[in-house]
This record gives C-alpha cells, sequence and structure tokens, in this order.
C-alpha cells in the first residue's frame, strides 16, 4: 500500500502521465486527418483509457498536494493553478456523461422540435420541451462580393403558450430552458438553416468555474513572494556576471533567393516603350477600386497583390506594381508573350514544355490555340482535394493565374464603376455587363476606362500626361459622386496608400536583424573587453531597438484601423503581431541579460522573415462571421505572445547548449555563471509563456462555446495547443525531478519543446483541416 502510495504521489509519475496525454493527443489528430474524427473519438478521446488517464492525472495532483503539503507553504497560486485543472477536467467529464448536443434543420416557415443526435453509437433524436420555428434566414454579404458577412436566423420560439421572437447569428446565442441555439450553416438556397443546439448546464458552469480558477491562479503564480517566478528573480539578482558570452561558431544565415527581380534580357525593348512614369502611375495607384471580397482599396493595394500572385514579387524588373499593372491593361498584346507567371515546378515546365522558372500567358496555348493544361486540370479538379499530388495542384495554380491574367487582359478585374441602385453595392468593371447602368451613367461607365488607356497610349507617345491625368480625375470624381458602400471615405485610401509605402513591416524586419546581429556581437565583445564605450553602444542600440519597436507597434496600428478589426485574423497578421510579442519579450528582459535582449530582437527579425516570404499572404480581407468576436483579440494576441516568449526561449536553450557543447571541459567554469544566469531567464521566459499559452488556449475555449455550442471540441488547431501546454508544462517542471534534473537536460528540452509551437501554428494550418481553418 505504501508503494502505491509513493508510486501515486510521485513527481516521476506525474512527468510520465502528462507525456503519455500528449502523446495520446498527437496520435488521435493523425488518426483524425487519416480515418476521420469519429475514429479518432471512438479510439482515443472517449475511450476507457484516456479517461483512466485523466482520473489518473487527478488522482496523482491530490496525492502530490497532500504529501507536499502546499496550503502549509502559502502556495496559494500554484494550488489554485492544479485546483483549476481538476474542476476543469470534471466538468468535461459531466459533459460526456450529461450533455446533449445536435442539431436543428429548418426550411423558413416550418416548425420543428426534434433534434438530430450524433453520439459514438449512431443517430437518435430528442424532443425539445417548446417548439422553434425559422421565420427566416438571412445572409449578408460584404458589399459587392460572394464573401458572407454574417449568417441570421430570425425565429420563433413557442414555449409554455407563449411566442417570443429571437435572433440566432454566429457569436449571438439563444438560450431557452437551459438549451443554447448556435448559427451552424445553411441550405444552398438559403432558404433554410441549420442550428445547431446544447444542453450542457452542469457541465457548463463547472467547467466555467475551473476557467476563472485557472486565471487567478496564473496572476497570483506571477506574483506571489514565494512563487518559482519570484524565486528564479531573486536568482538572478544574485548572479554578479557581465551581461556577455563567448559564442563558439553561432552562425546566424539567410539565405533567402528572391525571385527573378530582372525582367528578362530579350524583353527589354518592350519594357521601354511600356514605362509610365512614376508619378501618373501613383496617381493611378491611389484610385479606389473593389475587391473581389468586397473591400474598397486603392489600386495600389490590388496592383501588388497581383504582381504577388503572379511573379511572387513586389517588382517587375524597373517597374513597381502599378506601373507594372497599367502597363498590362495599355498593352495587353505585347504583354502576353512576356514571361511573367512563375512556376517553379520543373515536372509541370518539362510536361507542358514550358520555360522554368517562368513563363508568358501564350505559353500556355499550342499552335492551334488549343489550351495545354485543359486535359490535366480537369482530372485534377474531379479528384478530391485530399487525393491531389503535387502535380495537380500545381497545374491548379498556374491556371489559376492564367485566369487572372485572362480577366486582365478583358478589363473585367479592375472595378471601377459604383452604382447608387445596386442592392449588393456591387461595383462594376469596364469588362463587366454594363446593361445595368441607365442614360449618362450608362455612357460614362463604357466609355470612361477605355477613354482613359487610350490618353495613357498616346501619352506615352508624346510625353504629355496631362489629359490621361483629366480622363483618371473623371473617374475618380464619378466614384465620389456615386459611390454606394456606407462608410466608405477617401481619407481611409489616403492611409492605405501611406501604410503601403512606408513598408513598415518590412523595414522592421531589417532593423531587428541588424540590430540583435549588432547587440549580439557587443555582447561578445564585451566579454573580453567590459570596456565603457561598448556598454554604452549596447544601450544606443537597445534605444534603435525600442524605436523600431514603436514603429513596428504604427504600422500594426494601421493595418488596425484600415481592416478594422484587431489585425491577427490570419497567419500573416499574427506572425507579425508574434514578432512584435518577441521584441516586447527582449526589451523586457534587457536589463537583465545583453544576449537575451540581442536574441529576442533576432527572433522578432526571423518571425517577420518568414512572414515576409512568398506563401505568406499579407493581404487585408473582411472578417469571416466566425471572427466577428471580441474574444478574437484577446484570445489570438495572448497566444502570440506566448509564442514570442518560448521563441526567446528556444533561442536561449540554443546558445546554452552551444556553450556547453563547443567550449572545452577546462574552460567551463570561466562561464558558469553565464550558464547559469542565461538558463533561469530562460525558465522564466517558459513560466511566462506556459501561463500566457494556458490562458490563451482555455480563453479560446470560452469563445468556442459561444460561437460553436462546445467549450472543446477535439479540434486539430485546439488539441495541438492543449499540447504544447503540456509538453512546456513537462520542461517547466524538470527541475521537480532533482536526481535527473541538470542545465544540460533542460536546455535541450527548452529546445525541442519549440517543435510543438511549430506544428501547432504551422503544422496544424497546412496539413490538417479542422473548424479552425478560415
Amino acid at each position: 500500500m505504501t508503494e502505491l502510495k509513493n508510486l501515486f504521489s510521485s513527481y516521476k509519475t506525474t512527468m510520465a502521465l502528462l507525456a503519455l496525454y500528449a502523446t495520446s493527443m498527437a496520435i488521435a489528430t493523425f488518426v483524425e486527418e487519416a480515418h476521420g474524427t469519429a475514429l479518432a473519438t471512438i479510439a482515443i478521446y472517449h475511450s476507457p483509457l484516456f479517461l483512466l488517464l485523466q482520473l489518473l492525472l487527478i488522482v496523482n495532483f491530490v496525492m502530490i498536494a497532500f504529501r507536499r503539503r502546499w496550503w502549509k507553504f502559502k502556495r496559494r497560486g500554484l494550488l489554485l493553478l492544479h485546483i483549476s485543472f481538476i474542476i476543469i477536467l470534471l466538468g468535461a467529464f459531466v459533459t460526456y456523461v450529461s450533455g446533449k448536443e445536435g442539431t436543428l434543420h429548418l426550411r423558413e416557415g416550418e416548425t420543428g422540435d426534434r433534434i438530430q443526435v450524433q453520439t459514438n453509437r449512431g443517430h437518435h433524436t430528442l424532443t425539445l420541451p417548446f417548439q422553434v420555428e425559422l421565420v427566416k434566414f438571412t445572409l449578408s454579404r460584404y458589399p459587392g462580393s460572394m464573401s458572407p458577412s454574417s449568417y441570421e436566423s430570425e425565429l420563433l420560439v413557442h414555449a409554455d403558450g407563449t411566442t417570443h421572437r429571437e435572433r440566432v447569428y454566429m457569436n449571438n446565442v439563444l438560450d431557452v430552458k437551459g438549451y443554447r441555439f448556435f448559427q451552424a450553416s445553411f441550405d444552398e438556397d438559403e432558404k433554410g438553416s441549420v442550428l445547431s443546439v446544447n444542453k450542457d448546464v452542469a457541465g457548463r458552469n463547472i467547467t466555467y468555474a475551473g476557467y476563472i480558477l485557472l486565471f487567478i491562479g496564473s496572476i497570483l503564480c506571477l506574483t506571489e513572494k514565494n512563487g518559482r517566478l519570484r524565486t528564479l528573480y531573486r536568482q538572478l539578482n544574485h548572479l554578479k556576471t557581465a551581461s556577455g558570452l563567448l559564442l563558439f561558431a553561432l552562425i546566424i544565415g539567410f539565405s533567402g533567393q528572391t525571385f527573378a527581380t530582372e525582367a528578362p534580357q530579350s524583353m527589354s525593348d518592350i519594357m521601354q516603350k511600356l514605362v509610365i512614369p512614376p508619378a501618373h502611375a501613383e496617381r493611378f495607384g491611389a484610385l479606389p477600386v473593389q475587391s473581389a471580397k468586397g473591400r474598397i482599396v486603392p489600386i495600389n493595394t490590388f496592383s501588388s497583390e497581383i504582381l504577388r500572385k503572379l511573379y511572387k514579387n513586389t517588382r517587375f524588373g524597373q517597374l513597381n506594381s502599378d506601373q507594372f499593372l497599367l502597363s498590362l491593361l495599355v498593352m495587353p498584346e505585347m504583354w502576353m508573350h512576356v514571361p511573367l507567371m512563375a512556376n517553379l515546378n520543373d515536372e509541370i515546365a518539362d510536361y507542358f514544355s514550358l520555360p522554368r522558372k517562368t513563363c508568358s500567358y501564350l505559353d500556355l496555348f499550342r499552335e492551334d490555340e488549343t489550351y495545354k493544361l485543359e486535359e490535366k486540370l480537369d482530372e485534377a479538379y474531379h479528384k478530391m482535394p485530399a487525393a491531389r499530388t503535387g502535380f495537380d495542384k500545381a497545374v491548379i495554380q498556374l491556371d489559376e493565374k492564367a485566369n487572372i491574367l485572362n480577366q486582365l487582359f478583358a478589363y473585367r478585374l479592375i472595378r471601377l464603376f459604383p452604382r447608387i441602385a445596386d442592392p449588393n453595392q456591387r461595383w462594376y468593371a469596364h469588362g463587366d455587363d454594363l446593361s445595368v447602368f441607365a442614360g449618362r451613367d450608362s455612357l460614362f461607365v463604357s466609355e470612361a476606362f477605355y477613354r482613359y488607356l487610350s490618353e495613357v497610349r498616346n501619352a506615352l507617345k508624346s510625353g504629355d500626361w496631362s489629359k490621361a491625368n483629366e480622363a483618371l480625375d473623371t473617374i475618380s470624381s464619378y466614384q465620389t459622386a456615386t459611390n454606394n458602400v456606407p462608410g466608405f471615405e477617401r481619407r481611409d485610401i489616403a492611409l492605405e496608400l501611406k501604410y503601403n509605402k512606408l513598408d513598415i513591416f518590412r523595414r522592421c524586419k531589417i532593423g531587428y536583424l541588424l540590430l540583435g546581429g549588432l547587440l549580439l556581437l557587443l555582447s561578445f565583445v564585451l566579454f573580453f573587453r567590459n570596456k565603457a564605450w561598448i556598454r554604452w553602444a549596447i544601450r544606443i542600440s537597445g534605444i534603435a531597438v525600442f524605436i523600431v519597436f514603436l514603429f513596428q507597434t504604427l504600422g500594426i496600428g494601421m493595418r488596425w484601423k484600415i481592416a478594422g478589426y484587431a489585425p491577427w485574423s490570419n497567419s500573416y497578421e499574427t506572425m507579425v503581431f508574434m514578432g512584435w510579442a518577441a521584441a516586447l519579450g527582449g526589451l523586457l528582459f534587457a536589463r537583465r541579460s545583453s544576449i537575451a535582449f540581442s536574441l529576442g530582437t533576432l527572433f522578432a527579425g526571423v518571425v517577420l522573415f518568414v512572414s515576409g516570404l512568398n506563401w505568406m499572404d499579407p493581404q487585408i480581407n473582411p472578417l469571416v462571421p466566425v471572427l466577428k468576436s471580441p474574444w478574437l483579440m484577446f484570445h489570438v494576441a495572448i497566444l502570440m505572445v506566448a509564442y514570442g516568449f518560448f521563441g526567446i526561449s528556444f533561442l536561449l536553450g540554443l546558445v546554452n547548449l552551444s556553450m556547453m557543447t563547443f567550449v572545452p571541459k577546462r574552460k567551463q567554469t570561466d562561464y558558469t555563471l553565464t550558464l547559469q544566469e542565461l538558463s533561469i531567464i530562460n525558465e522564466i521566459a517558459l513560466i511566462i509563456g506556459l501561463i500566457l499559452m494556458t490562458i490563451g488556449t482555455f480563453m479560446g475555449a470560452v469563445w468556442a462555446n459561444e460561437s460553436w455550442g462546445r467549450y472543446w471540441g477535439w479540434d486539430p488547431k485546439e488539441t495541438w495547443a492543449l499540447i504544447t501546454v503540456v509538453v512546456y508544462a513537462l520542461v517547466v517542471h524538470l527541475h521537480l525531478l532533482r536526481k535527473w534534473y541538470n542545465l544540460w537536460l533542460f536546455n535541450l528540452c527548452s529546445v525541442l519543446a519549440f517543435a510543438s509551437v511549430l506544428m501547432t501554428y504551422f503544422g496544424v494550418n497546412y496539413f490538417m483541416s479542422g473548424m479552425h481553418s478560415y
């Protein structure tokens, strides 16, 4: 009995159970991706062994708490934090046992009270103690696009002899007698609605109580005097060591090769004929246009997106994006011969007899004018997305570029002309069906754009751009007079043009990388020569980093104002914010260690470097309905800050491992204080990151409950977020294994743990599907 008691009250058991828990969840996500959600749920998430594993975690914590008598040491934060996990797991169990979840499908005018419930054993129906009638379903779209802005069901609830009218839409829940209704889906003809129905009052209340205790416990862990974090700070203050480090064979290299910044030499004569003066191109770029998703943007934004999609760059030779687009519109016949479609797939080039790297629009057609891609494209689209090969995807991507060019040549993409009476607030392009316009408007829109291009052609020959400017101003005046999009103002276009011109995040990337490298070098020199000028140089560099940080903050604020929402709704935006958080973390450690400061700055630069790669899309798009929630700002922001601290920890771990691996043993005693200092900062970064990651993850669970009707559904994204929490909890608790613990093991684990962050952020987004795939 004593041996069993010792086993269940052992920290080794804790570590083993947590490792098994994380491994089980990871396996389940791959099973779900390969064989479907049902199998993963039955085989793992709802299996007796998985439930037993969670029960053993509860038993283990309770036994440790009693054995160590935590309450006697006033570790209130630690105690509350672990109690909260017990309550959360108990709430999840109550939900599993007594919770009910299903769907109610109604057509307009139809009344129903039976929901379809799916369990591990199959489907069955459940009768509600009231009736629900769908009066009307409304799908609202962004102006002039097919992108949904909101889904809304107008309902009549017939209960206890009374009838009351209610509305359900994304992030707006209806509560009736313990049942909660959520807008889930709709019929293709937009005459029917699918509502998700959930009843889990007990489980939800227990779980929410756990979340509240989790938040309070996390705050106490950060602030209480005898907590682990404050203890580490005291240890750091006792270390009297220079803020320097011997970096042995530390090489930071970036070999990003940009794609063909120069246009092919064979096209030089053509390019000379098509050069639009920068001044006029800038006027053209300032003209408002409606994007395919309904947002009103300057042509400068549109042209940058087009050139990135086609050419994988923001310039074509010496032409900026506005010069490129206007030249293409003015002389489409010439540009059909120009190799401007990036085709980096050698297999595609060889199969279709295309040039390597880039091909022209006409390269995709045979001499008999048949389309080379047609047969393989048809085969690719007849396959399920998961079954498509790399060749299939490359064919589809190349065809998309050809379609973009085809529509540009036909003047169908430049949507310049509002129509006041248009019910969808759509703007029209010169190549669209313009018969919807009447009277003078019809005459103007059918001629204005073509007249403008004609004046540009004349100006290319004569050098006089006054008439082209006048034609452009005429279009601009018409837009102002007939604008049909509420809230659109010219100053918004001016702000976006300023944002585009400043190119803030690219400049910040360069600043962080250069200053971070300089700080690292100065810290290295300071170790050998403790000179006042070096310390001053580090301070000045630190001030420069702070200025770059403020500049990036300005960029985030400008993007926020332009988009109208917190700018961390997609991969590009969250990467930018993660870089901001890493720079902030570095600044927080600046007084403690110039090494930690330099690594935080470098990590910010690396993250911004990744955000600028071709496969990242910097386009500002309207929010999908589920993201229209204040939870977006808090949930994503907290997680990105956590990732920033994890990134700093990763780099600190690499530096410490380099010291312990490459410095000769006879000299390692000279670096003991430095190693201890950086390892303590590493652990501090880990603890802060773990607490923020935990709060952010369970804050997302609350958001999920308010949007989808369940706070946890084992979606791959949320599952890997929980895996990351568990993995870093293992690293943070390593010091409890006193017989095994050492600085080498701790720093190695802090490096390896970052793989879970990469999987959570990148792996799930690009290799798995789920409810977080927007």
